[in-house]
């Protein structure tokens, strides 16, 4: 197939970026959802000529913004990079001509400063004249519209966001009217408005999402045919932003009640406002044509129902078909939703004529619902309510092959207990039935809490460990099975239990240059008791390194879900996996799984689907992919961050029903069917409590339930504590919860972000237990990563491997130059460390004194050269550069050059680009020049607050 042609040679190495590519290029290209192909427009024909429309054909937007899209890559390639480079397609040059002069009056605007780019960027004016000059010279149009959006920063339901900018409409109408044949593909994160579609009639129309450095290729095997799109719609597309039922308790700063409660996304469409999508929840179309018939169906209360589905290809290409389960359970007392995802399957490719077998499986659990009230006699437990259980097999949620099975009277599932109720008196919806079978809107009352969670830690609290004091025994004696976790815990003091629950970053000198977190062995005593220091880093879109090392860019959540293909996920999630190993990371942070409750949340192009199911299989199936190496994912934001907005601060209330079948159930899933072992917790509370210190959340409901048995992290300098009072120093109360690391602080030994762990082991907030309990968990965990193996120099052949095939430029990482403050406030860089020779890289590692300004100064002449010699010095901070030094071959005599680099938060790194060879360097320093300390104190005070 042509999406491998371009790959080139296999190198036979373990790690393989060609091979690695071939697979996310096939993920993009079955993640592409296509939405309408009026005349078969698509695919396109050998020798067609394309006037490309969009500055997105510049600016390729790879994935969002903030840490889940930091990663600086090698490459990446857009639709008009991989349309250039097909030989079977010819591009309008004189359209290309006028971009190419556009574009550089009007480059690509960053914005400046986190979450500062703008959501889209100035579209050019397409005239009538424009577009009636290209139609004539064309055979196609193809306008690309592109979205961002990201951390910090919610959408917006105007123009530049959600919706279409007036110069938008302007191209669309006039490419239109000109072209009889126009494709429209959206380079965007998550949905947006498509009221458009209906006014402007374009032929085809398709979200191609965000899709990593491989994008623009996944995009054209679709557009050429040589991938027949099997993509499907991970949520639902409603007419107006209005009609989702969460917009109206969306984005408030200070609370947001789910009153919709269950009736999220397709939930409460197909319940109660089918007339009001677009497009419905699962949908995509195909090259080719489908039949789908439920063949049989088998049920029994203890293991639940298999439906056998066989699916035929009734066109004229092969092709893949998403084969969709749905459940319709009876309305009962508790009131249900008319269609919940219950199971899936992607087929293999198809040919014309032939016919496929699927058996899909779903466990009577997942056919049950929670009953947080009691009105079915059975309060805080999973139920199956007596009546009819209809199932629905097809190609989107509106499926109509069906078939029941009977249930005569009402069964316990599983028995629970309440937790995470809220706190305050609320109402919810619930359908009520119509005389002709449809449903209306009703509101009941929602159960509130009787206990709260701190009530509930006060009654398991755990057992303390004897301290013994240093026996001698090193974690390797645990691995070894020479002496249990706990006489290996008893030998750490007091200062060593509070300094490992505090995780060090970002950036942090001690792991991988440029990372997000350290933690494990943070201090010359915790190291001293053979604990490594561990790595984590971002993000659900490919790995953050700050220090401008280059790593693969991955497709986003939004796209893989779409592709519905798990095995697929998998596949290219062991390259992520082995990736992530070659770099010495350990834990990946991600992937996202928090719902799509409303399309404005700025942070959805990490997360997979408005639906709970979908998204625990695609978390499920990538951590799959990265065990393979012993590497894992950090699930997150646990649970219920729907937004970005007053994210530190806003609290989201939600029924106990709400939070156990939507914003739980794929945490489960992943902790159950793929054994993950690291969490990480929201910044915001939920029903009065912050998740970091939620014990019914992170211990009654994670560890007991679940069977979880790993490390639960805070996001980065969260709070802890209760709505309207969080606080970043709450360490007391974030580790009696068993939330075990505290991300980040600059120094856990000198407790750099002033926490609470001694006072609150001094009056009794939290106990020397709940220490030892989160000391336990974190050595468990890093004896089961590369990072231990490395220190014991055994199940590390792979390490050793990848070692071997690494380059320069990769070693240039791993050979730092550690500057170290101390008590100085200037640190001399001997000279003769930096290499000076032609296209050399040299890596400053500095690990800041205070937060604040720093200079580099550098004595520095020509050798003996031509006068007309260039020599050119380029100065990076981490990924961006900061200024470029050229001495000519007359600059003889010493000079003295300076390169300040202010704001300088945490740790950072300085790269020393040396093109051509000539430069002599006497002297190097690297100086403190002013703190920032109570000037970012107060700005992080602020935080959210706006």
């Amino acid at each position: 197939m042509f999406w491998r042609k371009d790959i080139g040679g296999m190198s036979g190495k373990l790690f393989d970026e060609n091979k690695f590519a071939a697979v996310a290029r096939r993920a993009v290209a079955e993640g592409v959802v296509l939405l309408k192909n009026d005349g078969d427009v698509l695919p396109l024909q050998k020798g067609t000529t394309i006037s490309l429309f969009g500055r997105s054909q510049y600016n390729y937007y790879k994935s969002g913004t903030g840490s889940g899209g930091m990663v600086n890559t090698k490459y990446v390639i857009g639709v008009k990079e991989a349309l250039e480079a097909d030989d079977r397609y010819n591009l309008n040059q004189d359209l290309k001509a006028i971009y190419d002069e556009w574009i550089k009056e009007n480059p690509f605007d960053a914005g400046i400063g986190w979450a500062s780019e703008p959501w889209f960027q100035k579209e050019m004016v397409i005239t009538p004249e424009i577009a009636k000059t290209a139609a004539a010279k064309s055979d196609v149009a193809i306008v690309l519209i592109g979205r961002t959006a990201g951390e910090d920063q919610d959408n917006s339901a105007t123009a530049g966001s959600f919706l279409l900018t007036e110069d938008e409409h302007t191209m669309l109408k006039n490419v239109t009217d000109a072209f009889e044949k126009t494709i429209v593909l959206l380079n965007v994160g998550n949905i947006i408005d498509m009221k458009w579609v209906k006014e402007y009639n374009p032929s085809a129309v398709a979200y191609i999402w965000q899709g990593g450095q491989e994008g623009g290729n996944g995009v054209l095997d679709v557009l050429s045919g040589d991938v027949n799109p099997a993509g499907r719609l991970s949520d639902t597309i409603a007419y107006d932003i209005d009609d989702y039922p969460s917009t109206a308790n969306f984005g408030k700063k200070k609370r947001n009640i789910q009153q919709e409660d269950i009736y999220v996304g397709y939930r409460y469409f197909e319940t109660f406002a089918k007339d009001k999508v677009l497009y419905p929840f699962g949908f995509g179309l195909s090259y080719t044509s489908f039949d789908i018939k439920c063949s049989s169906l088998k049920f029994d209360i203890t293991n639940g129902a298999i439906v056998v589905a066989t699916v035929t290809n009734t066109g004229a290409r092969k092709g893949q078909q998403v084969v969709q389960l749905y459940l319709e359970k009876p309305q009962g007392k508790l009131g249900n939703p008319s269609r919940v995802l219950v199971g899936f399957d992607k087929t293999k490719e198809i040919e014309p004529g032939e016919t496929v077998e699927c058996e899909i499986h779903v466990p009577t659990y997942y056919m049950s619902c929670y009953d947080d009230s009691g009105v079915t006699g059975h309060k805080s437990a999973y139920v199956l309510e007596q009546g009819t259980y209809t199932f629905y097999v097809g190609g989107d949620v509106r499926a109509e092959e069906s078939a029941s099975a009977d249930i005569s009277k009402t069964v316990v599932v599983d028995q629970k207990s309440e937790l995470m109720a809220p706190p305050i008196e609320f109402t919810r919806v619930k359908p009520e039935i119509n005389a002709d079978g449809t449903f209306s809107v009703v509101y009941e009352p929602v159960p509130t809490a009787t206990k709260s969670s701190v009530e509930h830690r006060q009654e398991e609290l755990p057992t303390e460990i004897t301290q013994t004091g240093d026996k001698g025994y090193k974690l390797v004696d645990v691995a070894k099975g020479r002496v249990s976790m706990d006489d290996f815990i008893a030998q750490l003091s007091d200062d060593d239990l509070v300094a490992i629950v505090r995780g060090e970053g970002m950036s942090s000198p001690k792991v991988t240059p440029g990372t997000g977190g350290a933690f494990g062995g943070v201090t010359d005593s915790l190291l001293g008791y053979g604990i490594p220091v561990a790595c984590c880093t971002d993000g659900p879109s490919g790995i953050r390194m700050d220090s401008g090392k280059k790593a693969f860019a991955m497709p986003n959540g939004t796209l893989l879900a779409s592709s519905w293909n798990l095995e697929l996920m998998e596949e290219l999630y062991q390259w992520e996996g082995l990736e992530l190993r070659k770099n010495k990371v350990d834990v990946l942070l991600g992937p996202g799984m928090n719902l799509h409750r409303n399309p404005l949340n700025g942070r959805n192009f990490e997360y997979f689907s408005e639906d709970p199911f979908l998204t625990g299989k695609c978390a499920a199936y990538q951590l799959k992919g990265m065990h393979k190496y012993h590497i894992t994912g950090t699930i997150k934001h646990f649970a219920l961050n729907t937004q970005e907005t007053s994210r530190h601060y806003a609290e989201h209330v939600a029924s106990e029903r709400a939070i156990r079948e939507l914003y739980l159930k794929g945490y489960e899933i992943a902790v159950k069917e793929a054994g993950a072992h690291a969490v990480m917790t929201t910044y915001g509370p939920v029903n009065g409590r912050y998740t970091s210190s939620n014990f019914d959340l992170v211990t009654k409901i994670l560890r007991d339930e679940w069977g979880f048995e790993g490390i639960v992290m805070t996001d980065w300098w969260a709070k802890g504590g209760n709505a309207g009072a969080g606080d970043g120093a709450d360490m007391a109360d974030i580790v009696a919860a068993q939330n075990d690391l505290y991300m980040v602080t600059t120094s856990a030994a000198d407790n750099t972000n002033n926490d609470n762990s001694l006072e609150g082991l001094a009056n009794g907030t939290v106990t020397r237990a709940d220490y030892q309990r989160c000391a336990a968990n974190i050595c468990r965990f890093i004896i089961s990563k590369p990072v231990f193996f490395r220190l014991i120099n055994e199940n590390n052949e792979i390490d050793n491997q990848l070692l071997d095939e690494a380059d320069e430029e990769e070693l240039s990482y791993d050979n730092m130059i550690d500057c170290n403050f101390k008590e100085s406030d200037v640190f001399a860089v001997d000279p003769a460390e930096i290499r000076t020779g032609r296209d050399s890289a040299n890596m400053l590692s500095v690990a800041i004194k205070e937060r604040g300004d720093y200079r580099l100064t550098m004595t520095v002449r020509a050798k003996n050269l031509s006068a007309l010699a260039q020599i050119p010095l380029t100065v990076f901070r981490d990924r961006d550069i900061v200024k470029t030094i050229t001495l000519t071959g007359e600059d003889r005599e010493w000079q003295t050059v300076s390169v300040d680099f202010a704001d300088c938060f945490a740790s950072f790194y300085i790269k020393l680009y040396f093109a051509q060879d000539g430069m002599e360097i006497k002297d190097v320093n690297v100086e403190f020049v002013c703190s920032k300390e109570q000037e970012i104190h107060d700005m992080l005070a602020r935080l959210g607050e706006d």
